[in-house]
């Protein structure tokens, strides 16, 4: 079970970064706009972070 989860955060992060590039943001701006922490989102990014399903929810609307 460990690994699953893992595994899906670490897909999840993958699917975070893609989007922001789409976009043309920064760590910096997606974390402005998502009103999180810059360092909060590398982490998330790297799938070192599970976020909550409102950080999640906070990322879904800054990326529209």
């Amino acid at each position: 079970m460990n690994s699953k989860k893992s595994e899906t955060t670490r897909k999840f992060g993958l699917k975070v970064k893609l989007e922001r590039m789409k976009v043309n943001l920064t760590q910096e701006k997606l974390a402005e706009l998502a009103v999180l922490n810059k360092n909060s989102i590398g982490a998330i990014e790297r799938g070192t972070s599970s976020p909550s399903l409102e950080t999640i929810d906070s990322i879904a609307k800054a990326l529209n």
